[in-house]
C-alpha cells in the first residue's frame, strides 16, 4: 500500500469515529433534554392536583374563615399557569401552593371540630401525599438536569451541545419548610 492509500484509509477511519461520537452525543443530549422535559411535565401534572385539591380544602373550610372570591381566583389562575411554567415559575407557583396550603393547616390546628372532619384530613393527607410525589419527581428532574448540563460543558459533547443549540437546564429549587404558615392576604378569621 502506498501512502495515500493509508492516509486516506485513515482519514476514513477518524471521519467514522468521529461521527460515531458525535451521533451518540448528540442522542445522550436528546435523550437527557427529553427526559427533563418529560419530568418537568410530570411535576406540572402533580402541582395542579395540588391545586385542586387545595381548592377543594377551601371550599370544605370556608365556613370556619372569611374566604375572599380573591383566593379561589388566585388558585384557578395558578393553575392555569402551570400548563407553560418553566422553572422559576413553578419555583413562584409552589412557593405560593404552599403559603395558601400552609394557611388552611393553620386554620384546621384552630378549630378542633374542622381538624376531627374527615373529609379535611384526607384533603390534608392527600396534599401531603402529593407534595411528597413532587419531591421525587423535582429530585429526579434535578438528576436529569445535572446529566445534560455536565454533558453541555464537558468535551467533546459541549461542542455537540454548542452546534445544535442545547443549553444548560435550570434546577428547581422548591422551598421545603412547611411548618411556618405564611400570611395570605384575603383569609382571615371571622
Amino acid at each position: 500500500m502506498d501512502t495515500l492509500t493509508m492516509f486516506l484509509i485513515g482519514a476514513g477511519l477518524l471521519l467514522a469515529v468521529l461521527l460515531v461520537v458525535y451521533i451518540n452525543g448528540y442522542n445522550k443530549l436528546y435523550r437527557f433534554r427529553n427526559a427533563a422535559d418529560a419530568e418537568l411535565g410530570q411535576i406540572r401534572v402533580a402541582m395542579k392536583k395540588r391545586l385542586d385539591m387545595i381548592e377543594q380544602l377551601l371550599g370544605a373550610v370556608k365556613g370556619y374563615t372569611k374566604f375572599e372570591r380573591e383566593v379561589f381566583e388566585r388558585v384557578a389562575e395558578l393553575r392555569a399557569k402551570i400548563v407553560t411554567a418553566g422553572p422559576s415559575d413553578l419555583e413562584k407557583i409552589e412557593s405560593e401552593s404552599r403559603s395558601l396550603f400552609g394557611s388552611i393547616r393553620a386554620v384546621a390546628e384552630a378549630y378542633p371540630d374542622l381538624k376531627a372532619s374527615t373529609t379535611v384530613t384526607k384533603l390534608m393527607d392527600a396534599v401531603i401525599s402529593v407534595e411528597d410525589e413532587i419531591a421525587r419527581q423535582r429530585y429526579t428532574y434535578n438528576n436529569v438536569v445535572q446529566e445534560l448540563n455536565t454533558m453541555v460543558d464537558t468535551i467533546p459533547t459541549n461542542f455537540i451541545a454548542s452546534s445544535i443549540s442545547i443549553k444548560k437546564l435550570d434546577y428547581l429549587r422548591f422551598e421545603e419548610n412547611l411548618e411556618k404558615a405564611p400570611e395570605i392576604k384575603g383569609i382571615g378569621q371571622n
